[in-house]
């Protein structure tokens, strides 16, 4: 294992430490990620309402209702949503919400779980 440090994708606390090959664990929240080879320089930045970094696999919360085109009914607020993907564009988190199927929502719309 190596002394370096690198910065949590989660809450931006400098002292993640590696706790395993490729694996490092941020002592502040407990995050655990892994880091490929090279820097994630081409990673996408996705903010929540609240400022929050977003990364692939977090789940969110729906914070006002999203009228859903072509549906009778929109997403409420408080919609808990599992396992997202990030994407790029404006509508920048794709996910599947129960009742609804797959769908894109804009991260403005959402806070982290």
């Amino acid at each position: 294992m190596s002394e370096e440090m690198k910065e949590c994708p989660s809450c931006q606390c400098p002292y993640g430490y590696e706790s395993g090959e490729n694996e490092y664990t941020c002592p502040e929240c407990s995050n655990v990620w892994t880091v490929t080879e090279g820097d994630d320089t081409d990673e996408i930045m996705v903010i929540d309402s609240n400022g929050v970094r977003l990364i692939t696999g977090d789940s969110v919360i729906v914070i006002k209702d999203l009228p859903v085109k072509g549906a009778p009914k929109s997403v409420k607020a408080g919609t808990k949503v599992k396992n997202i993907r990030l994407t790029d564009g404006d509508h920048n988190i794709d996910c599947k919400i129960e009742g609804f199927g797959a769908m894109a929502l804009k991260s403005e719309f959402v806070r982290k779980a």
